[in-house]
């Protein structure tokens, strides 16, 4: 029988009743207060997650950078300290490993940079085993799993800044999006980048873990007067399913290229090779037969991953992979494949949710979009 892992702050989320669950292998909170609750005060606030089941990979040596450049469809080799690029990792037939943050930063010491590759925690030891063979052809680079060294926490929600704006040593309001640092929180060593899986604006932070108890309770304790929550898995799924955000395993996996998912912006063709870049070449120049969509569904049931999409003359025409009932929305959304024939915006679909025939409408995605402020 498997072990199931826990996080720096397992027993955190035991004493606050939290309802685990096993989750790529780690005993993961699903929720505290309830899924709704947490996705809304994410939303108008703050919410604080506990992601430390992602999994994080360093890079170091003097072709750290080629390394990466060779296995990532985003170019490395122009990244600056402190840069951070959404990227995946493909096949040679182009089909999704996983898709991953690298992040550019500067040692503590501040005598060289090295890379950080965050990747999914199902994909863990998969691309791990992925790269050992590519390693080799690098012997100059170190690959160390710090997964299990360190914890990561996320912060997302319109307060966010607002709350750690007094906990860092280093100011967090000219930290741009998609941009990272090494910090201090409290004196404990911190990255912060200016990422998240929510659609909001928020922080994601990567600690020791031994700091971690601590830096998660300056947050909650930074923010008990702006209506900061702890968050669970069930409400982080509901916040990238508004979004428009992939998961693997569901939107992503390794039958799917990028430019079946809409991720095309991922791919960076032009003057390099990388592994799966030919086969990206022609998938790029060859229409996709099945495009992501969104969907918007009638009624109040939500469809479920493999529900099927239906065409008018009930011919199946496509499969639903991820799906929820929207607290923001207050109805029924999902993603699914749609033979691309058929996959026009405002095009009526129905959708077999465990045998019952709902009306939906294709539409475009993300669902929610925050407002600036």
């Amino acid at each position: 029988m498997a072990t199931i892992a826990s996080t720096p702050l397992t027993q955190w989320h035991r004493s606050q009743n939290a309802r685990m669950a096993d989750f790529a292998g780690y005993d993961m909170p699903i929720q505290y207060s309830g899924i709704v609750a947490e996705h809304v005060a994410t939303r108008t606030a703050a919410g604080l997650f506990d992601i430390s089941h992602m999994g994080r990979l360093r890079f170091e040596g003097p072709r750290a950078d080629q390394l990466l450049n060779h296995v990532l469809t985003r170019r490395v080799l122009d990244m600056k300290n402190g840069q951070v690029r959404y990227s995946l990792i493909c096949n040679e037939e182009g089909g999704v490993l996983d898709d991953v943050l690298v992040s550019c930063l500067e040692s503590p010491s501040g005598r060289g940079e090295y890379f950080l590759l965050v990747v999914n925690a199902s994909n863990r030891e998969k691309i791990v085993r992925w790269l050992q063979p590519h390693l080799a052809d690098f012997p100059d680079v170190v690959m160390t799993d710090v997964t299990d060294q360190t914890a990561m926490i996320a912060i997302q929600g319109p307060k966010s800044l607002e709350i750690c704006k007094p906990l860092f040593q280093s100011s967090i309001e000219n930290l741009g999006y998609y941009r990272s640092r090494v910090t201090q929180q409290m004196g404990k060593p911190t990255i912060i980048s200016r990422t998240g899986y929510t659609g909001e604006d928020g922080l994601e932070l990567i600690v020791k873990s031994e700091d971690a108890l601590r830096v998660w309770e300056n947050i909650l304790l930074s923010g008990r007067n702006h209506g900061i929550v702890p968050v669970g898995l069930g409400a982080r799924d509901t916040l990238r399913l508004e979004a428009g955000m992939p998961l693997y395993g569901h939107e992503l996996d390794e039958s799917i290229n990028a430019y079946q998912a809409d991720l095309g912006f991922a791919v960076s063709l032009k003057d390099r090779s990388f592994i799966g870049s030919e086969a990206m070449e022609s998938l790029q120049a060859t229409p996709p037969k099945h495009k992501r969509v969104g969907l918007l569904i009638e009624g109040m049931r939500a469809a479920r991953q493999g529900s099927a999409v239906l065409d008018a003359d009930s011919s199946n025409i496509g499969t639903v992979t991820s799906g929820s009932h929207s607290p923001t929305l207050n109805r029924p959304i999902a993603m699914a494949y749609i033979n691309a024939a058929k996959s026009g915006i405002g095009s009526k679909v129905i959708i077999d949710v465990r045998g019952t025939k709902v009306p939906a409408e294709i539409c475009s995605y993300p669902f929610y979009t925050r407002k600036f402020i």
